[in-house]
């Protein structure tokens, strides 16, 4: 690398003062630097002008404390300044080697080396060692190794640095046989610790499975000669440019640097629009696609890297001189060390289905589909024809029912361009990061891991073919300016058809694409007692209990796939009571009728009373909290305001009106401790009622104390993030003169109340209400009446306008915080 002279000062210094004002000026010069913006200094001249600044000064700093050629010391550059990737804050990795140098003299140069880096406030990662010393520690801890295998002279006496470059790699070589069974545990370790960059909101992109530590890995074993790293640069490759991944990564943790001014490695959501424009990539949702991409790429590497590398390594004993044997599994299959390749007489060429038969025997068996036969069938299997053939269809549905191993076929088939073959609309999904904050993986991930639960119903519904396909196709719509479940039945009906299914089943499953979302929509947000609620799911589904049983399990499928806390025990009995419904509507037999309430609770209410009884739960920490009272307004929010002031959190809540009678359950769990006694929830709720207590105004004066402190106070210890997701308001029809309102938002601190509150100063009845809260966030469904002056639009079942902004505009004022106005999504 030629050394050129960075600007270190704005001053012009004199050969005399030159070398001390090079050394003194290094934090100035940084900050000049990074003072550029990525317009005027992308990524990457970025990172060459940065790692150039710190190797100028090492050089001028060796010449100066006389690390001179034949001194018998030299700077050895570790980490990403000895791969040429440094970036703004990170360490600075370096080693001081010296020749068995007096101690007196090795403590005098490296506090001359060390101490000016402190004082520039440089992070720095240092060690002083010989090369027999470092040899020694590199040989006795794996990742100690790895460091060191990024070892670059940067000044001094070159050949000690070129003794330690050369001994390491032969070292690590030689050694690789021991410590191959360390490093993989010590991989998979380091991935449970940071997750999957691919499927991570915010993912570390260094030490992520996919990240920067797993490039520098397959480093690693191409050193040992156990693993082929690719080709630089190479664009046709089926398995994706490693070096084009690595430039992302690269690039992104740049930006990511420079943007928060810190040496993170989590691309936290709060900087990822500043480094998207930088790159000039989009959003922050097209940032995380590429990242998606590029962290799949690099995993897959690593993957196919370890099971080359493990292969390769030599045997003993025994194994070393037997045959390995090769296994038959299908027609052209074989397992041959723990892989599947092709049989010797295959023919992928002539043979259009023998993908299929290797891609099924994997899922079926668990065994990796081997690097060799992934690229002979990318380079030579034709196409498809259509319709398929019905062995291809077997095939696929043998692949799609072998569970979590599914999984890991579909992502290595598409990694190598093969799945896109058989499914071209599969790119609008590809790496598509969700929209909705409940989804925990990307859309075609999620369609993976929606096939991978479907599995378990297969033996519960008539047609297992039809769910497991509507698991796969479900989201297919997704990624395209279009409803996803009419674009997404559009698309089923032409892959069903390519697939060389009955055009009756291509019509079914059709269908359940359509109306994968119908159950949930109507069982969380719909009276199930009204036969018109019934008699419109029937309708909907043209009468049809089969495809009604397919899709109560892909309803179920998709919601164990979508995030934890999505399907819940109180869900499944919504969902399974409105299919009984449908059920019996759709076989001629009489709907049951409204349960009539608990003879207790009527019993209570008699006295025209309140009464509050607080039972124990399911759960240890779970309480159940019944309110029966004559019905009158406020009761919902002003129940739930008392909740809430005593430090009970609700995690659900229904809410049912019957003969006068309002009967109001919470399953809520206190903060701390145990819960208050039923007597004193009780006395609180009759002041509340009768108006000598304002609950709602004490939870609005207790959250406002909450708010974060004004500038100039002192920071809470804990930083805190707030979520981006700005709330939502949907609107639904339900029974002539009601309408359905569904509330998405963070939870905070007696919402429910604040809420209900909201809606009653709106002048609207709530007839019934559903609440559940996941984690941080609530997904709350009321039933209105509107006001007496909206008769007319009652009679339309339509809210006017007027009457749906000022209901919103009381929402939005509990919602929204005062300075948060933008960005909220009405629909």
């Amino acid at each position: 690398m030629t050394q050129r002279e960075p600007d270190m000062s704005d001053r012009s210094p004199t050969p005399a003062t030159k070398t001390k004002a090079a050394a003194s000026d290094l934090a100035a010069a940084k900050e000049k630097l990074l003072a550029r913006g990525p317009t005027e200094l992308d990524s990457a001249a970025l990172r060459e002008a940065w790692g150039e600044l710190h190797e100028f000064w090492l050089t001028t700093k060796a010449s100066e404390i006389g690390i001179t050629a034949d001194s018998g010391f030299a700077i050895v550059a570790t980490g990403s300044l000895g791969r040429r990737e440094l970036v703004p804050y990170s360490d600075l990795d370096l080693l001081l080697l010296h020749d068995d140098q007096p101690t007196d003299a090795v403590r005098e140069v490296a506090d001359s080396l060390w101490y000016p880096l402190w004082d520039a406030n440089i992070r720095l990662d240092h060690s002083v060692r010989t090369v027999s010393q470092t040899l020694e520690v590199a040989g006795a801890d794996v990742s100690a190794c790895l460091a060191v295998l990024d070892a670059r002279h940067i000044a001094g006496d070159e050949k000690l640095s070129a003794r330690l470059i050369e001994g390491i790699r032969r070292q690590w070589r030689a050694g690789i046989r021991s410590l191959f069974g360390e490093l993989v545990e010590e991989t998979h370790a380091r991935w449970r610790r940071s997750g999957e960059i691919a499927h991570r909101a915010e993912p570390d992109i260094k030490m992520g499975r996919g990240g920067l530590r797993d490039v520098q890995l397959l480093d690693a074993l191409a050193v040992a000669h156990l693993a082929d790293r690719g080709a630089p640069g190479q664009s046709d490759d089926p398995l994706g440019s490693l070096t084009g991944a690595e430039l992302t990564l690269l690039n992104v943790r740049t930006e990511l640097h420079r943007v928060s001014g810190r040496g993170h490695d989590l691309v936290l959501a709060q900087f990822a629009d500043e480094i998207s424009a930088a790159l000039q990539i989009g959003d922050r949702f097209d940032l995380s696609r590429a990242l998606s991409d590029v962290g799949r790429t690099i995993s897959y590497r690593v993957d196919a890297a370890l099971r080359t590398a493990g292969n390769a390594l030599p045997r003993r004993g025994v194994s070393a001189i037997r045959r390995r044997p090769r296994r038959p599994l299908d027609e052209g299959v074989v397992d041959f060390g723990g892989e599947i390749v092709l049989a010797r007489d295959a023919r992928p060429q002539s043979d259009p289905t023998l993908l299929l038969r290797v891609a099924a025997a994997s899922a079926a068996t668990g065994l990796p589909i081997a690097v060799s036969t992934l690229s002979r069938l990318a380079d030579t299997a034709p196409e498809l024809p259509s319709p398929w053939p019905r062995e291809a269809l077997d095939n696929l549905l043998v692949l799609l029912t072998a569970g979590p191993d599914t999984i890991a076929v579909i992502e290595t088939l598409d990694r190598t361009g093969l799945w896109g073959r058989l499914f071209p609309e599969w790119g609008a999904v590809r790496d598509l990061p969700p929209r909705d904050v409940v989804h925990i993986w990307t859309v075609d991930r999620h369609l993976a891991e929606t096939v991978s639960r479907a599995r378990i119903f297969t033996t519960r519904v008539a047609r297992s073919d039809l769910l497991i396909l509507g698991a796969l196709l479900h989201d297919i719509g997704k990624g395209r300016d279009a409803d996803h479940c009419v674009l997404g039945a559009q698309l089923a009906t032409q892959i069903g058809t390519r697939l060389g299914m009955w055009p009756s089943d291509v019509d079914l499953l059709s269908k359940l694409v359509l109306h994968h979302l119908l159950l949930a929509k109507v069982a969380f947000r719909q009276d199930l007692n009204d036969p018109a609620t019934i008699a419109a799911v029937c309708e909907a589904l043209e009468g049809d209990p089969v495809l009604l049983d397919v899709l109560h399990a892909l309803t179920e499928a998709d919601s164990l796939a979508t995030g934890p806390g999505v399907w819940s025990d109180w869900k499944a009995s919504l969902v399974g009571d409105l299919v009984r419904r449908s059920r019996m509507a759709m076989n001629g037999e009489a709907l049951p009728e409204a349960d009539p309430l608990d003879p207790e609770y009527i019993a209570l209410a008699a006295d025209r009373k309140v009464h509050v009884e607080l039972r124990p739960g399911k759960d240890k920490r779970l309480y159940q909290a019944v309110v029966v009272a004559p019905d009158q307004r406020g009761l919902l929010s002003k129940a739930a305001g008392v909740l809430a002031l005593n430090s009970l959190r609700v995690h659900s809540a229904s809410v049912n009106i019957q003969d006068g009678v309002a009967v109001s359950e919470f399953v809520v769990s206190p903060h701390f401790g145990s819960p208050p006694a039923a007597g004193l929830l009780r006395q609180q709720l009759i002041r509340a009622l009768g108006g000598q207590s304002d609950v709602l105004g004490a939870l609005e004066q207790r959250a406002s104390a909450t708010q974060p402190k004004p500038v100039g106070e002192a920071p809470t210890a804990v930083p805190v993030h707030h979520s981006s997701a700005p709330p939502r308001i949907l609107w639904f029809d339900g029974t002539p003169g009601r309408l359905i309102i569904e509330i998405r938002a963070n939870d905070r601190f007696g919402l429910l109340a604040l809420l209900t509150g909201a809606l009653e100063r709106a002048g609207v009845n709530i007839d019934w209400a559903k609440v559940s809260t996941r984690g941080s966030m609530v997904d709350d469904v009321f039933c209105i009446a509107l006001p007496a002056r909206s008769a007319a639009a009652k009679a339309a079942g339509e809210p006017g306008s007027s009457t749906r902004t000022a209901i919103e505009h009381h929402l939005l004022s509990v919602l929204q915080a005062p300075a948060a106005s933008e960005g909220t999504a009405l629909v």
